[in-house]
């Protein structure tokens, strides 16, 4: 099985490492850092062990495998499938490398707002700390980010890609995620990242960063039970 096959365990397994909780069978992300678990094999054992770390009040999203049959006693909240991208190379853009800064923990508020005004994907209270995430300001606003989420040995997720509604169409998120997959390329690393299978429009401009689709995934959404 190819690592990116089984995302979220593999990196439980490695880059999370340290943020993660439970044991050889079924492991979350910590809570405050994100919304991720997911099971060594998948099989009925697993995912009993995976049901009791289902944080109360909480969602727990599962991708690949995991997202087929859910764990027993919770509460299937929702299930979408994900087209699994991935870019060797990144493809040159046409709009003009805008003034960017590496974001730090002081910039934490100001990314959970921008992350909680557009919705890119789950963005917890301390998830900028799981990677290296670059941002554009105007006027000592930030308006535009993009940063870093899953990663395993050889491979890294471009994540927490957003700009204000007030400056879309300026090509910030293609700059950012520009910067972003160099930068992964760089380490010796594949960048890779997540995005719904029906959203073409939003396929369409990955694939003129460079990515192309690896594979389709199961997604699951589910909280526990009451």
């Amino acid at each position: 099985m190819h690592l990116l096959d089984h995302p979220v365990w593999h990196t439980l397994a490695s880059g999370w490492a340290a943020l993660a909780e439970g044991d050889a069978r079924a492991r979350r992300l910590e809570p405050g850092h994100g919304p991720f678990g997911a099971t060594a094999s998948g099989d009925a054992s697993d995912r009993e062990a995976l049901a009791a770390l289902v944080p109360p009040e909480q969602e727990l999203w599962l991708v690949g495998k995991d997202a087929v049959v859910p764990p027993p006693g919770v509460v299937v909240a929702r299930t979408a499938m994900l087209a699994q991208m991935v870019a060797p190379r990144v493809l040159p853009g046409a709009v003009r490398e805008p003034k960017w800064e590496v974001l730090s923990e002081a910039d934490a508020p100001a990314m959970l707002d921008l992350a909680r005004l557009t919705r890119p994907g789950p963005m917890r209270p301390y998830a900028h700390r799981l990677g290296r995430f670059i941002g554009v300001r105007q006027e000592g606003r930030l308006i535009a980010m993009a940063g870093e989420r899953m990663r395993m040995p050889g491979f890294a997720e471009v994540s927490g890609v957003c700009t204000h509604p007030d400056h879309r169409g300026r090509g910030l998120a293609g700059a950012l995620m520009r910067l972003v997959m160099q930068a992964m390329l760089d380490r010796g690393e594949t960048p890779f990242l997540h995005a719904y299978a029906d959203h073409e429009r939003t396929i369409g401009l990955y694939r003129t960063l460079g990515f192309e689709v690896r594979a389709q995934l199961p997604m699951m959404i589910v909280t526990a039970a009451s």
